[in-house]
This record gives structure tokens, C-alpha cells and sequence, in this order.
């Protein structure tokens, strides 16, 4: 299922790699032959100059077939390279371009695991499969050929040889191949408990948790390593069978060789039945070898086989989430957004997080948004950028349904701030000055909007200022930091819209205050969808919107709601003293 991966240029080599292959195989198979006519001359009393002129031939063999092999590897861990360099792009690519849906349906783990160690497994298996596949039925047929002439006992003694390690290798698979799939499974559980307890050290560490992450781990774990060890073990079952029966052949062999020397009359039928001997002893080892070759297919190609449909689950998995064709707005309606009885369910959800929502923003407006925890905004907001596509209804930005736009498209209108900030490891200025646009601006707009954010005081203590550090996940920098360069960000983008998912949690009041301020400043005339859970973060809205059970309870100005509606009256009065509202 992987092999529609390879390129044609691949194809070639891999054509060519089986010629040589097959070269290789011939001159190993030639050197069987020249022992036997080295022995003859050794036991008939021939010079030194007869031997060499058998003993120059084979060790040209011997050093032609290692420059094939060297050749035939270098060429398969090349193919094997490029073929997992594609694969984890493929995958790549394919998680970038998921919905929320998607990434729901394969947890954070599973899908490093799958662009990790999966993608090992199958680099893993070309380079050393590409080579013994090719190899080992080659080696056996040849081999076989080569001796089916000779007399048939010993054929007879290689055909019990051969039916005893083909029962031993399909018992074996029998028992392994369906744990392949299951220490995969056991190794996303792994990498799952493993990134919990890492990006949650604090809370580990606060609720003195240790122990019980470390039994959590640890079952985790010996149940992994438990799975291994009993497909170790199995496997590990077969080579010594094989000794063994490598010995037992070679052993039978000569007992068989002895009896029909001993029944033979006359030295040279005698001589010509011990060449046959040595040349059959070396042939059935060849064929011996090709199956111990083949054991090695059948330890590496099976779990290949799990990884390979890993792989190709996420490949192939297709967005809920497609792109239409609109490139851009049409004149007279920029900056207007609009949601039309809008509804949202979640994939496999029975009942809707969203209903029936409407309400319209118009250029340069900025509508927020409050409820009760759970009461649908996140949801909501995250529908314009069409992270999840509505079950129902239509959202209109600049009077075009986003689904008729080309992702991109819609993409570029937007300044998106998370609920939580996203950092990523670089600098401040690769934080800023980041996306599809970057080589548009300048260092003057990055710190224009670093200013906007309130965020200058910090950036410039940090060492290098704008091209200072920023770690992993941004572990160097507070919440509050983070935050602000998030909306920086947003702003250094120069959207038409904005949309702030709860984006100014982790600042105080007066920093809030300044930020939001500075914002409706410097930003005028750019359209802002904000959800908040402080009344004083929308207060000066030009529309709140109050949600309540997915629901719209309210739609007005900050003195109407707290008027017409109980649900925003009720939130404001637990926040702020009625004159503080008032006021």
C-alpha cells in the first residue's frame, strides 16, 4: 500500500537493484562449483598453478558479489530515506489542512507517533525488505535448481528441512502478526501519558500527583513492553529451530554422502560423489540462508505492514472542511459579518452547542460576546474562521458564505487570537511577524503592533529585544507575555477583521483597559469579534450578544442588556457594583 508513494525515479532504481541482485546471487551460487573442482585437484594430486586458476575465478565472485551487495544497500537505504522524507510530509500536510473534526478522530499522540515511529518502521523495512526480498526467493529457486539433479535422497533430506522451518515460520506469524498492530495502539498510549505528564509538570507537582502518574506510566508501559517481549520471544523462537536444522541437514548430508560412497565401486565414482556432497552441502546451506532471510521479511514486514495502514489512514482521511472558489469580496461590503440562523452540533454529538444564532457586524463595529461557561461562544467564533462548518444557517463575511471561499482566502481576512496563546519557538519578531504575508512587513510593523499590545516594556528587557529567544510553547515568557504577543500578532497581520477568543484573560484590569483603547485607536475601521467573561473587556461594545445554553438571550448595547436582559444583568451585578456599571 506504500508502493504508490515511490516515485518513478525510484521504480528505476529499484529495477536496477534487482539485476544486480540477481548478478549477486549468480556469482555466489558459481562459488559452490569452483570448490568442488578445487577439491577434485586437491584429491587428485593437482598443481598449484590448476587450483589458483579455480581459486582466482571464485574470490572474483566472492569480491563481485560484495560490491553488488554494498551497491544494492546504499541504493535501498537511499529509496528508503526519500520514501519516509515523503511520508511524514504527506502527513504533515494532510494534519494542516484538518478540520477540528479530524484531529478529534485521531488523538495529538497517535498522530506523532504515526509521523514518527511508524514512518521508522517503514524506512526500516525498505532498506533491509528491499534487499532480502529480492534476494532470498532468487537465492532459493536458483539454489534448488542447481541441485535437483543430484541424487534424490539428499534432495528428500532438504525438503524435510525446508517443510520443518516453513511449519516454524507460519506458527510464529501465526501468533505475532496480530500484536504488531496492538504494540502500535500501545504506543500512542505511551506517548499520550508521557506528553501529559510533561505539559502538565506543575499541576503534577501542586496536587503532589508523582506517584500517581508514575503508576499510571508504568502500566502503560509494561503492557507495551510486555506485548514486546512475547513477539521478541517468539520471534526469537526461530533462529535457534533454524541452527538447528541447519545442523541436522548439513549433518544428514554427510551420512547420506558417507552411505553412497561406501556403496560405490571405483575411486572416480567415489571422487564424483564427494564433489556432489561438498557442492550439495554448500547449495542447501544457500537455500537454508534464503529462509533465514525470509525469517527476517517476516519480523520486519508485518509491523511495517500495521505502520503502513497507520499511515495511510491519515493520508488518507479526507477534510469535512473544503475550500470553495471565491478569491475575493465584492466592492461596497468589506468588513461585514454577518450569522444567519446559525446552528452547530459537534461530529457524533446528539444535541446542538449552538441554535437559531443571528445577529450582523458591520465594518469597523466591534460585537462581543458573554455567557455562562458553556454556553457556545468559543463555538461560536470559532465558525467564522471555519475551524467546524455549521450543521445549519448560513455566515456571511463580506456577503459571501465562508464555505464559498477558498480557505486561504478566508484565512487572510482574519486576525485570530486563541483562548489560549499559541507561541512557538523562535523570536519575538518570527512570533509577530508571522504567516502567509511575513516578507510584507517590517521590523518597524512588528514593533508598531508589539506597542499596540502593550507589550514593548518586556519585549525590549528580554536579551536582543525583537530577535531575543522565544523557548518552546513560549516557557521563557508569563501568561500575560504570551498573550499580548498573540494579539500582536493579530494586529501586525492588518486584518479586516478581529477575532479575540477570550483573549485578555491573563491581563490586569489596566493593562486590559490601555490594550483595548489602544486597539480601537490604531485599528479603527477593522471589524472585532470579541468573547469575554469580564463585562468590563465589552462594556463600550457597539453589540453584545449574551448567550445562554447555545441560545441568544440578549442583543444590545451595554445599558440596554442590563435593562431588558436577566442573564447579562445577573453576570454584570456578580462582576461590578451597580454603580460601576452605571458609571
Amino acid at each position: 500500500m506504500i508502493f504508490k508513494y515511490i516515485n518513478k525515479k525510484e521504480w528505476s532504481l529499484v529495477a536496477v537493484c534487482f539485476v544486480l541482485v540477481c548478478f549477486q546471487v549468480y556469482l555466489e551460487l558459481e562459488i559452490p562449483g569452483y570448490m568442488a573442482q578445487i577439491t577434485t585437484l586437491l584429491t587428485t594430486g593437482g598443481t598449484v598453478e590448476q587450483i589458483m586458476s579455480q581459486g582466482w575465478p571464485m574470490i572474483g565472485a566472492a569480491l563481485g558479489s560484495l560490491i553488488m551487495a554494498i551497491f544494492v544497500g546504499a541504493v535501498a537505504a537511499y529509496i528508503a530515506a526519500s520514501l519516509a522524507h515523503r511520508l511524514r510530509k504527506l502527513q504533515f500536510d494532510k494534519v494542516g489542512s484538518f478540520s477540528k473534526a479530524e484531529t478529534s478522530k485521531f488523538s495529538l499522540a497517535s498522530l506523532i507517533t504515526r509521523s514518527t515511529n511508524d514512518v521508522t518502521q517503514i524506512q526500516t523495512a525498505f532498506a533491509i525488505g528491499m534487499q532480502v526480498i529480492m534476494r532470498a526467493p532468487v537465492m532459493a529457486i536458483w539454489a534448488i535448481v542447481k541441485i535437483s539433479n543430484k541424487d534424490m535422497t539428499w534432495t528428500l533430506a532438504m525438503a524435510v528441512a525446508i517443510v520443518i522451518l516453513m511449519s516454524t515460520i507460519s506458527v510464529v506469524m501465526y501468533l505475532v502478526i496480530p500484536r504488531f498492530k496492538i504494540i502500535q495502539r500501545l504506543t500512542d498510549n505511551v506517548n499520550r501519558i508521557t506528553e501529559e505528564g510533561l505539559t502538565g509538570v506543575r499541576v503534577v507537582r501542586a496536587y503532589n500527583a508523582e506517584s500517581y502518574q508514575e503508576a499510571k506510566f508504568e502500566v502503560a508501559n509494561e503492557e507495551l513492553t510486555s506485548t514486546n517481549l512475547f513477539t521478541s520471544r517468539t520471534m526469537a523462537f526461530m533462529l535457534p529451530v533454524i541452527s538447528t536444522v541447519m545442523s541436522l541437514l548439513s549433518l544428514a548430508i554427510y551420512i547420506i554422502g558417507a552411505i553412497l560412497i561406501s556403496a560405490a565401486s571405483g575411486f572416480e565414482l567415489r571422487l564424483e560423489l564427494f564433489s556432489d556432497m561438498i557442492v550439495f552441502s554448500s547449495y542447501a546451506m544457500q537455500v537454508v540462508m534464503a529462509f533465514m532471510m525470509m525469517i527476517i521479511i517476516f519480523m520486519i514486514v508485518p509491523r511495517a505492514a500495521v505502520a503502513a495502514r497507520r499511515i495511510e489512514e491519515v493520508i488518507d482521511t479526507e477534510p469535512t472542511v473544503r475550500g470553495g472558489t471565491v478569491k475575493e469580496s465584492p466592492e461596497g461590503t468589506e468588513g461585514e459579518i454577518e450569522f444567519r440562523n446559525v446552528s452547530f452540533r459537534y461530529p457524533g454529538a446528539a444535541d446542538s452547542v449552538l441554535e437559531n444564532v443571528s445577529f450582523k457586524a458591520k465594518k469597523g463595529e466591534t460585537v462581543a460576546f458573554i455567557g455562562s461557561t458553556g454556553s457556545g461562544k468559543s463555538t461560536l467564533i470559532n465558525l467564522v474562521p471555519r475551524f467546524y462548518d455549521v450543521t445549519d444557517g448560513q455566515i456571511l463575511v463580506d456577503g459571501v458564505d465562508v464555505r464559498d471561499y477558498e480557505l486561504n482566502a478566508l484565512h487572510g481576512k482574519i486576525g485570530y487570537v486563541p483562548q489560549k496563546a499559541v507561541i512557538f519557538s523562535g523570536t519575538v519578531e518570527s512570533n509577530v511577524n508571522y504567516g502567509d504575508t511575513d516578507d510584507k512587513r517590517t521590523i518597524d510593523d512588528v514593533k508598531k503592533a508589539v506597542a499596540i499590545a502593550q507589550g514593548t516594556d518586556f519585549v525590549e528587557k528580554i536579551e536582543n529585544g525583537y530577535e531575543g529567544a522565544i523557548s518552546e510553547s513560549g516557557t521563557n515568557l508569563s501568561g500575560g507575555q504570551k498573550q499580548r504577543l498573540a494579539i500582536a500578532r493579530a494586529v501586525c497581520r492588518k486584518p479586516e477583521f478581529y477575532i479575540f477568543d477570550d483573549s485578555f484573560s491573563a491581563l490586569d484590569y489596566k493593562t486590559d483597559k490601555v490594550l483595548r483603547k489602544a486597539l480601537k485607536k490604531e485599528t479603527s475601521g477593522v471589524t472585532s469579534l470579541i468573547v469575554a467573561q469580564r463585562i468590563g473587556t465589552i462594556m463600550e461594545a457597539d453589540t453584545i450578544v449574551v448567550l445562554d445554553e447555545g441560545r441568544v438571550a440578549g442583543t444590545g448595547r451595554h445599558t440596554d442588556l442590563l435593562e431588558s436582559c436577566e442573564v447579562y444583568r445577573s453576570i454584570a451585578l456578580s462582576q461590578l457594583s451597580e454603580k460601576e456599571l452605571m458609571g
